[in-house]
């Protein structure tokens, strides 16, 4: 089970910066391209919560600015009548890139470059698969163990611990513990979502 299963509920909840952004004339493009501004603030914040790990606050508030905001363009472009497949991959496209910078900001403040790349690889098989399946003529995937928005919650809630406690356990700390979990649990998500499309292909 996933938080991807309540994006209509997120849907519903932004609904007053939905009234924001049309009043402000804002595009949903415009707001895809804001949510990776927000996600590289994270990831700059992470990487400088490795001197000073207030700054994990810092990069928690952008981090969930940027789920916001990734919800914001989807529903601004259904509200305003202008989805398109342009817009669709611009979406996931600059997801794409968000997850890296996030991920490349924790673990460049641990100092954990090879967690890093395992978890990042992880996180973009995972993408990759749920969009995979809609190429081969089935339903795109969101399910699994570990979705985009359950992986930013996680940061969040991670970010926030590490704010304060600054201890280890097998010499990784709780941000080095959490791109364990990205790493393992990314690729099972993803090997979980090429099974279930395989079996329904068959």
């Amino acid at each position: 089970m996933t938080l991807d299963s309540l994006r209509p509920l997120a849907d519903r909840l932004v609904d007053p910066l939905l009234a924001a952004a049309k009043r402000a004339g804002l595009t949903p493009n415009s707001v895809t391209i804001l949510s990776l501004v927000a996600a590289a603030a994270a990831g700059g914040s992470f990487y400088a919560a490795g001197e000073a790990p207030r700054w994990y606050l810092v990069g928690v508030f952008f981090v969930l600015l940027n789920g916001v905001l990734d919800v914001l363009d989807g529903t601004l472009a259904r509200e305003l009548e202008v989805s398109s497949p342009a817009g669709d991959l611009l979406d996931h496209v600059v997801d794409r890139y968000a997850d890296i910078a996030i991920i490349a900001g924790l673990a460049a403040g641990v100092d954990q470059f090879a967690l890093g790349f395992a978890a990042v690889t992880g996180v973009l098989l995972t993408s990759y698969l749920g969009t995979q399946t809609q190429a081969v003529g089935l339903d795109r995937t969101y399910g699994g163990l570990l979705g985009r928005a359950d992986r930013l919650v996680l940061v969040a809630v991670v970010g926030t611990i590490a704010a304060f406690v600054e201890a280890t356990q097998m010499d990784l700390t709780v941000v080095g513990w959490l791109l364990v979990v990205f790493a393992l649990v990314g690729h099972l998500t993803a090997l979980q979502r090429f099974f279930y499309a395989q079996r329904d292909l068959e």
